[in-house]
């Protein structure tokens, strides 16, 4: 295998197609320099340098040669600097599994501040349901999370990034809509019900059948993003309970109603993160990024 000294030792070679010269800009005498190129020739078992009296050439084998030496040099002058990067958190991957719903509402100016604090850190995305992103979080395929509660705090930091309140969603011009108050369990009694999946979208759904008498003769429709529940409220295939930042998606045809009984800033949406993560990345951008409210 030859060394890194003699691949910038054929490179200054290469580039000078002069031995005297090259050897004077790696401060060194011609001769070792000679035996420092044969070595490496006789090491890949081909001419790289045509030489005579007059003239250095590169070989075919030799141009081929000089790029991909080019690189390999410069990747390693840049390795210690990339190490201290890393380990300093300042370069390195950050790993973010999100929900649908943080996708449109704060997800975007989140990952603006990450590039603005740590700007040689690429951010790696998953679309994933909290349980999906728990799963991914213990297992060591995720960094953070941005997901709904519960979850085990004797195994996750959080931070609270974002609580919002709980509409109902209906079709414009839909009888629900005159009412001009909150919407109770009893004027749902008969409408056509779009519904989170107990099991892919169990936080929502759990939050709504705590403050409606859901009568599951009423659901035509069982779906786990908030954004498919919007799109077929608009095509008119009945109401659907969802965070007040689905206003945000513009969807026509769909108006927003609040829902009686239903807390104040009710639906949260967290940072989570293992609390014994190494990721250098993680850790800086904890420091240098604002999470959630002041």
């Amino acid at each position: 295998m030859f060394t890194l000294d003699q691949a910038r030792g054929f490179i200054a070679v290469a580039e000078e197609l002069h031995f005297g010269r090259a050897a004077e800009r790696l401060s060194m005498t011609q001769p070792p320099l000679s035996r420092q190129i044969q070595k490496l020739e006789r090491t890949l078992g081909v001419d790289l340098l045509e030489r005579d009296n007059r003239r250095v050439s590169l070989t075919v084998a030799g141009q081929a040669f000089l790029a991909e030496a080019r690189k390999l040099v410069a990747a390693a002058e840049r390795a210690p600097s990339l190490a201290r990067r890393i380990a300093a958190g300042r370069a390195g991957v950050l790993r973010v599994g999100f929900t649908a719903a943080s996708g449109f509402s704060l997800l975007g100016p989140l990952l603006g501040e990450i590039a603005a604090a740590l700007p040689d850190v690429d951010v790696e995305l998953q679309e994933l349901v909290t349980g999906e992103q728990v799963e991914a979080l213990r297992n060591g395929e995720l960094d953070l999370g941005l997901a709904r509660p519960p979850f085990d705090t004797d195994v996750f930091e959080s931070q609270l990034l974002l609580a919002e309140d709980l509409y109902v969603a209906v079709p414009d011009g839909h009888p629900l809509a005159a009412l001009k108050r909150p919407v109770t369990s009893a004027d749902l009694k008969d409408v056509p019900l779009i519904m989170h999946s107990p099991t892919k979208a169990r936080y929502f759904y759990d939050h709504v059948v705590r403050l409606v008498d859901v009568e599951h003769g009423n659901v035509v429709h069982t779906v786990s993003q908030v954004l498919t529940m919007v799109g077929l409220v608009a095509a008119d295939r009945g109401v659907a309970f969802v965070p007040e930042s689905a206003r945000l998606l513009g969807i026509a045809g769909v108006s927003y109603l609040r829902l009686a009984n239903s807390s104040s800033n009710a639906v949260e949406l967290h940072a989570i993160w293992d609390r014994d993560s190494r990721n250098p990345a993680l850790h800086r951008m904890l420091e240098l990024v604002r999470l959630g409210h002041p």
